[in-house]
């Protein structure tokens, strides 16, 4: 998720959780806490100016479930040996670091970008794409919590409110992953009346939004791509097919960009030959024609592929005002 989310998602829960006497001291070392796993691409770029490298590497040790429980110790036994606040509660002090840390890779995991949860096992990135990486109907609520415990200091109202922002802003993360069941209950249908029920795909919200999903699913020779909205559509969910260069990117299958690419995004890229050069995009950000994430990766050589080294990442061109514009009018219009 974004920053901000991130800050005061931590922010709250941790002055949620310490005593009320502790109030704003919890809302900033929250906040500070809640951001900290995302500060990983500060030394990443310092070691690197691969781009694949810097999107495979972001979300791993810093973001593992495996790692931030002793990180959490480690700051929570420092504090403590020092004195002050953390030594006068230190059971509620550990709980709020503790949980400040684990939650920012889980909600960063309902996100499509991928979090590797589980490193440094070999597995995949994790990513349950029930919510956009920003969505103000998750963050508001939280936000408005902070800044009420800010001013309200050690009032029990602060303690309400802050509850209650937790407490909305988790029951629209299990809306999310509720309208995402329909959503692929929906495209699954219509997949299937297309031979395609065994098709790999994914499905993810448009932007700012949980109403109006994108679902993707890989075919032999590039991937479909389909539009639902849950509060205006009401037939059968239409696909439109694209095309990717299938056979360059099993040529090119043995090039380390390639393996962290299609490791990194399931598989889920587009492969095009631009001016002699593979570009793979990522299918998961973004929608067609332009995406997010979009790397040149190798020049061709005779009938292969040689190694950019090291690749460069392409600017995506988007003019956010009108794909908004169109998103917007899309959520209460059925095509």
């Amino acid at each position: 998720m974004d920053s901000l989310t991130q800050i005061v998602l931590g922010g709250a829960l941790a002055a949620a959780i310490a005593p009320p006497r502790h109030r704003r001291a919890a809302l900033l070392a929250g906040a500070a806490l809640g951001t900290l796993p995302d500060l990983d691409s500060l030394p990443i770029a310092l070691l690197t100016d691969d781009p694949v490298a810097l999107m495979v590497l972001h979300r791993s040790a810093s973001h593992s479930l495996f790692v931030l429980p002793l990180l959490g110790w480690l700051i929570w036994a420092f504090f403590r040996r020092r004195g002050g606040r953390v030594a006068e509660s230190p059971k509620r002090w550990f709980w709020a670091i503790q949980l400040v840390l684990l939650t920012h890779p889980l909600l960063d995991a309902l996100t499509v970008y991928g979090t590797q949860l589980l490193w440094p096992l070999p597995l995949p990135p994790v990513m349950w794409s029930s919510v956009f990486i920003i969505d103000p109907l998750y963050t508001i609520w939280l936000l408005a919590a902070c800044i009420a415990a800010f001013f309200l200091r050690e009032r029990i109202a602060a303690q309400r409110l802050l509850v209650a922002g937790l407490v909305l802003g988790t029951a629209y993360l299990g809306w999310s992953l509720g309208a995402k069941a329909m959503v692929e209950r929906d495209a699954d249908r219509a997949l299937a009346a297309m031979g395609l029920a065994d098709a790999p795909r994914f499905s993810v919200p448009t932007p700012l939004n949980t109403l109006l999903w994108r679902v993707v699913a890989m075919t032999p020779d590039g991937y479909v791509e389909g539009f639902r909205s849950l509060a205006a559509d009401t037939g059968p969910m239409v696909f439109q097919g694209h095309r990717s260069n299938t056979q360059a990117l099993a040529r090119a299958r043995d090039i380390p960009a390639v393996r962290e690419l299609a490791w990194f995004n399931h598989g889920f890229m587009r492969a095009q030959v631009v001016d002699d050069e593979l570009v793979l995009s990522d299918l998961r950000m973004g929608s067609d024609p332009d995406y997010f994430f979009s790397y040149a990766v190798a020049h061709r050589e005779g009938d292969g592929w040689q190694a950019l080294a090291p690749p460069h990442k392409l600017d995506p061109r988007r003019d956010f005002g009108p794909v908004w514009r169109a998103t917007w009018y899309r959520i209460w219009h059925e095509p």
